[in-house]
């Protein structure tokens, strides 16, 4: 009788599942041999009954042939069994299929939906251009209705009323656009009128709506230091104009400007100044050298040098910037003062102070006349000629602008001054005095009618003004006013979580601290002044 080996449970338990398999198929052939073999002996047996005579013989065989029934039931249960788990492995596997089969399809799903809702994308970017299509034409053929109700009145009109009509209409365009020979002869009032005419019969070309967009959007990764982002924007953007309207375009000079702002951020002078030169050329040919994108891309460039501590090189080309505007937008235009503004600190860097305070106050008289005392750019300028001052050592022509900068923050938000109504530096100036006839004041400064929490202080310029005084305070002594001027500042950034400015704050301590004979030593903290820039789209921002 041949014998059946299971495997032990412990090494059932590390088998694979296509190992228990395999095993099992084994056991099941075993078993049908072993049933096999069990069924001919116990047919072998009831032969012999049959045949025997003896009656204990035969109860001892029909014994044997009962123990071997049970052991042929034993084995058909096992096989049953093994069936079973045959069985069971098989509509395991089915499920993993079917498992597999359903991941494929929801893959594939993912993918058609994907695909759908970019389909949706570029069918909704085709309707809204269908509809703004639809509009332009809808407003086309009012026009066009219009035009035909004009030539219908126009049939009864008599010729001599067509003559003087044409008359009239030769007239206005002679107004509107004049002979080169009329304008060289009339005076700075008509030029200053047709400022903006001249400066479209020049250049004619306007920087299209989506170099603004994404210049704007390249300034937003920009100023978040996501330069990985809008440095590739740029390139893509650089390359697909390349390819549309080739190298020598106005529109490639434009997006090399945005990506040279770029690369300036991240100091990179080289290569700014490479597409800056690139720019320059591209504009200068296309536009011509006197267009007010040429005197962008000067201003730029010369910006980037400034920054390189190239005074000597910046310096010709920002008053070329400055001569093109000029002729352009005339000599009294708010951007011709922020150019002058970009000129003058690139000779206080140089030491040229003269020339320093004649650009600033020629700045600061346009800003006053075009855009009145009460902007911005007249107390920025005033707060830059006061610095040129500390420079020389003028410092009580300093103090008188830094109290001016006050002052007319004061007036604006509360009215005149008077005895009732003083702005700030006048009560730093009294508490002085008490200070020094041992009256030191000791009440709170809110009492002074909380100038600090009224007054538009969250300007940078009108803060760091406060401080600026209040150092020049220091520096003569007057120790109370100082301190009263620098909390004022200290509370009011506090109160409008807005910082001053901490270079130009440090810049104007240290002209303060240094004496007459160390100005050399001076001069090199200047370098880090801020340039101030235009708002043309291209302009340093």
């Amino acid at each position: 009788m041949s014998t059946m080996v299971y495997p032990r449970e412990e090494k059932l338990e590390k088998l694979s599942q296509e190992e228990i398999i395999s095993n099992t198929k084994l056991v099941i052939q075993g078993l049908e041999a072993l049933k096999n073999e069990h069924n001919s002996i116990l047919h072998s047996l009831l032969e012999t009954i049959k045949c025997l005579k003896k009656d204990e013989e035969a109860n001892l065989v029909h014994e044997k042939s009962n123990l071997l029934r049970k052991s042929v039931e034993m084995i058909e249960l096992g096989l049953g069994e093994a069936q079973v788990m045959m069985a069971l492995s098989n509509h395991l596997n089915a499920v993993e299929s079917e498992k597999q089969k359903l991941r494929a399809q929801v893959r594939r799903l993912c993918q058609e939906n994907q695909w759908l809702r970019d389909e949706l994308a570029n069918t909704q970017q085709k309707l809204q251009k269908s509809e703004q299509s639809v509009a332009q034409l809808e407003e086309e053929k009012k026009h066009l209705e219009f035009m035909n109700q004009l030539k219908k009145y126009d049939e009864d009109v008599s010729p001599t009323q067509e003559e003087k009509d044409r008359e009239t209409q030769k007239d206005s365009l002679d107004d509107l656009f004049p002979n080169d020979e009329e304008e060289h002869g009339q005076g700075m009032q008509q030029q200053h009128n047709s400022a903006a005419v001249a400066a479209a019969q020049q250049g004619g070309y306007e920087i299209p709506a989506r170099l603004r967009t994404l210049h704007n959007l390249v300034i937003q990764y920009a100023s978040q230091g996501r330069y990985e982002v809008a440095v590739p924007l740029c390139k893509q953007a650089l390359e697909d104009l390349e390819k549309t309207s080739g190298h020598d375009h106005p529109d490639v000079a434009t997006m090399l400007n945005i990506l040279a702002l770029v690369y300036r951020d991240q100091n990179k002078y080289k290569e700014a100044a490479h597409l800056l030169n690139d720019a320059l050329s591209i504009r200068e040919k296309t536009l011509g050298k006197d267009h007010p994108a040429v005197a962008a891309t000067l201003n730029n460039l010369a910006v980037l040098y400034g920054k390189r501590g190239k005074y000597k090189e910046a310096e010709p080309l920002c008053k070329r910037a400055l001569e093109i505007r000029e002729k352009v937008l005339g000599k009294d235009h708010p951007d011709v003062a922020k150019q002058l503004n970009n000129l003058a600190l690139l000779c206080q860097n140089q030491g040229k102070y003269e020339e320093v305070e004649y650009y600033y106050c020629r700045a600061l008289e346009i800003y006053e006349s075009r855009l009145g005392p009460d902007d911005p750019n007249v107390a920025k300028t005033k707060n830059n000629l006061a610095s040129c001052f500390l420079k020389q050592g003028k410092y009580k022509e300093a103090e008188i602008l830094y109290k001016e900068i006050l002052t007319r923050a004061h007036e604006k938000e509360f009215g005149s001054v008077d005895a009732e109504n003083k702005p700030i530096w006048m009560h730093a100036e009294e508490r002085e005095e008490m200070s020094k006839g041992k009256h030191r004041d000791n009440t709170p400064y809110g009492e002074y009618g909380g100038w600090y929490k009224a007054c538009k202080v969250n300007s940078p310029t009108v803060n760091t003004t406060l401080r600026n005084l209040g150092a020049l305070y220091r520096r003569q002594g007057k120790l109370e006013a100082a301190e009263t001027l620098e909390e004022c500042a200290v509370r009011s950034r506090k109160q409008s979580n807005t910082g001053i400015d901490p270079i130009h704050q440090t810049r104007v301590v240290e002209i303060l601290k240094d004496t007459e004979g160390d100005r050399r030593r001076s001069r090199d903290s200047l370098t880090s002044v801020k340039y101030e820039s235009g708002s043309e789209t291209g302009e340093e921002a």
